[in-house]
């Protein structure tokens, strides 16, 4: 099952940034899915469509590059650098998945701008 969510989770990630967009991803969605922010928003499955349907097109030239991908039972988790057109940031992404009958039903996100990982690295030095 591990392998089938990478997969899952592989192919939503190609369909959205590839010429499928948020009409190819929403079927691989559970009706009752919810995506949490760091800032502690959860937006649903209609919300979250259309804020990254708005999203799409002015990063439809974004390149993402796949680090790592690791699953466990039904979470998966993925670790991106994505890079952004018109040499806009790069960003560090982290992805927690969860899914539930061959959906994903739940997602985290985390970011955080390569330019800016060294100076939110300085609690360490305290």
């Amino acid at each position: 099952m591990t392998t089938q969510n990478k997969q899952l989770v592989q192919r939503a990630l190609a369909e959205l940034i590839g010429e499928g967009g948020v009409a190819a991803v929403e079927p691989l969605l559970s009706d009752d899915f919810r995506h949490h922010r760091p800032d502690g928003l959860i937006r649903d499955k209609t919300e979250w469509l259309n804020d990254v349907g708005n999203a799409l097109d002015p990063l439809k030239d974004m390149k993402v590059d796949i680090l790592h991908i690791l699953s466990d039972a039904d979470h998966v988790v993925l670790h991106t650098h994505r890079h952004l057109p018109d040499d806009g940031p790069s960003i560090a992404v982290v992805d927690i998945i969860r899914l539930a009958d061959n959906r994903i039903t739940e997602a985290w996100e985390l970011l955080e701008p390569l330019a800016e990982a060294d100076a939110h690295l300085t609690w360490w030095d305290r």
